[in-house]
C-alpha cells in the first residue's frame, strides 16, 4: 500500500537544520516585536530632545531679534513713538495668531459615542 521511497524519515542533518530553521525564526520575531519597537522609541525621544534643546533657543533668539529689528525701524519713522512696547505688541500679536492657526489645526480628541 504504501511505497518505501515515500515514506522516508527525516534524516539527523535534516532534524538539525529544520531546527535550526525554526530557532532562526523565534529569534528574529522576537527581535522584530522588542529590539526594533525599543530602537524606534529611543530614536523619538533623542530626535525630540534635540529638536526641544535646538528649537526652543531658536525660538527665543528670533523673538528677540524681531522685537529688536521693529523697534529700531519704527524708531526711525517720524511721528512714530520710539518706546519698545509697540514692537512687544506687534510681535506677541504674531506669535499669538501663529499660536491660534496651530490650535485650530490640532487632531479633535475622539470620544468614545454610545448610541
Amino acid at each position: 500500500m504504501f511505497s518505501r521511497d515515500k515514506m522516508t524519515k527525516p534524516t539527523n542533518q535534516d532534524w538539525a537544520t529544520s531546527t535550526a530553521d525554526t530557532i532562526e525564526r523565534v529569534i528574529d520575531s522576537v527581535r522584530a516585536i522588542a529590539v526594533d519597537r525599543v530602537t524606534t522609541v529611543a530614536r523619538a525621544i533623542v530626535y525630540g530632545a534635540l529638536a526641544l534643546i535646538v528649537g526652543v533657543p531658536a525660538l527665543v533668539l528670533l523673538a528677540i531679534l524681531l522685537v529688536r529689528m521693529l523697534h529700531i525701524y519704527l524708531a526711525n519713522i517720524p511721528g512714530a513713538t520710539s518706546e519698545v512696547w509697540l514692537a512687544d505688541f506687534v510681535v506677541g500679536t504674531i506669535f499669538v495668531l501663529a499660536g491660534l492657526f496651530l490650535w485650530a489645526k490640532r487632531a479633535p480628541k475622539h470620544s468614545d459615542q454610545r448610541n
